[in-house]
């Protein structure tokens, strides 16, 4: 193979953003060669702007089958994202898939089971692990320069969304349509890096999500979340859509100083001595370590979305490690899920969570949701390229 012949399910912003770059040649070795959307009016628009060669279908399995593709771009709502991977896998083709990986982990972790019994290639759609910032981070943890970790805090609260926005759909913003708020829409990207970066899971969460607290909405939309870690750190994640001007700021603290990244900078508090070096050996009453700050030069430029689709290819037709596996998609929505069972349960929850039990939860509110009847017409669709980001 030469060629990765590329099927896209779902036209909708995302799905018509991947059409855009792949039909522009964008992704070295991959050809646009089929697209699969139930909306009329999506299928027109690929008709009218896209090339004629690529083949429209408006029935899922009929494109799995076509013979057309190799593998599979799932642009698609969320409840959607694990059965159509596992359809594709039984036909035999390679997964991208956009995050979040769904929206309650005992489907994902089905998803990753097909994954393995396939194996295919298999990509989750995290472009923000291409952000030279997040790569350089990486770097500094896993080569000892932070020490250990004793802190991690993010506050990520730019998410500003108006009630304008929240009303543009009767699928945004609830339960049954989009499966959660703030945490599953807007921080996907960030609770992926979060414990990405770190190259660890908390061992147990215990959270307050506020549901329609700034909004006229279902869901959280204001969440502070406190977790624990095996090595006795600690972290805080701090997101919310009601807030103006929002923060961006990810700062981890460890045995040899503090890192944080805010406003396109990475900034390395670095101690001269480690902190536990400095208390054993100090004798001087008030003091600390000698820390110097610096500015580290992070190189690279973010490839993005096409970036991360250029390497799903190359592991196909090279063997290329993947930067996003698949897999690895269930990480970031189990620290999510977490979070929305604390505060459902009113208590801490354990890492690997009960996933029965939140999928209990979920149903309830799903079943008490007002908006449940409009929410579920969206959803049921096994094909629809409605962007929830």
């Amino acid at each position: 193979m030469d060629k990765v012949r590329i099927g896209i399910i779902g036209l909708g912003n995302m799905g018509t953003g991947h059409a855009n770059y792949l039909v522009k040649n964008e992704v070295k070795g991959a050809e646009l060669t089929a697209i699969c959307e139930f909306r009329p009016d999506r299928l027109e628009w690929a008709k009218e702007n896209l090339s004629g060669d690529i083949k429209l279908f408006d029935d899922l399995d009929a494109f799995l089958t076509s013979g057309l593709i190799d593998g599979v771009l799932i642009a698609t709502p969320h409840y959607d994202h694990p059965s159509i991977a596992i359809k594709a896998f039984a036909a035999g083709l390679h997964v991208l898939c956009e995050k979040p990986a769904g929206v309650y982990t005992k489907q994902v972790r089905e998803m990753n089971e097909a994954a393995k019994a396939s194996g295919k290639v298999f990509s989750m759609m995290y472009n923000q692990r291409t952000n030279p910032l997040y790569k350089k981070l990486k770097d500094l943890v896993a080569s000892g320069e932070l020490g250990e970790i004793r802190r991690t805090n993010w506050i990520i609260t730019n998410w500003y969304r108006s009630q304008s926005y929240y009303d543009s759909g009767g699928w945004r913003a609830t339960w049954a349509g989009e499966g959660g708020g703030v945490l599953i829409n807007q921080d996907p990207h960030q609770l992926d890096l979060w414990q990405w970066t770190i190259d660890m899971m908390p061992k147990r969460v215990r959270a307050f999500c506020y549901f329609g607290k700034h909004r006229n909405i279902e869901v959280e939309d204001d969440v502070t979340a406190f977790v624990e870690y095996e090595n006795g750190a600690t972290g805080l994640f701090v997101t919310t859509t009601g807030e103006a001007p929002g923060t961006n700021r990810f700062e981890l603290s460890g045995d040899r100083g503090k890192i944080v990244i805010e406003d396109g900078k990475l900034t390395f508090w670095r101690l001269r001595v480690s902190e536990r070096e400095f208390n054993e050996t100090y004798k001087g009453g008030f003091g600390q370590p000698e820390v110097w700050k610096c500015e580290i030069p992070v190189e690279g430029k973010e490839t993005s979305h096409s970036g991360i689709t250029q390497n799903f290819v190359d592991a196909i037709l090279h063997g290329t490690p993947l930067v996003a596996p698949g897999e690895e998609g269930i990480k970031g929505l189990m620290l999510s899920n977490a979070m929305l069972l604390s505060t459902w349960t009113d208590n801490w929850v354990d890492l690997p969570i009960d996933e029965e039990l939140f999928y209990e939860h979920l149903q309830a509110r799903i079943k008490e949701s007002k908006s449940s009847k409009e929410a579920n017409s969206y959803q049921t669709l096994d094909v629809s390229g409605t962007s929830k980001s």
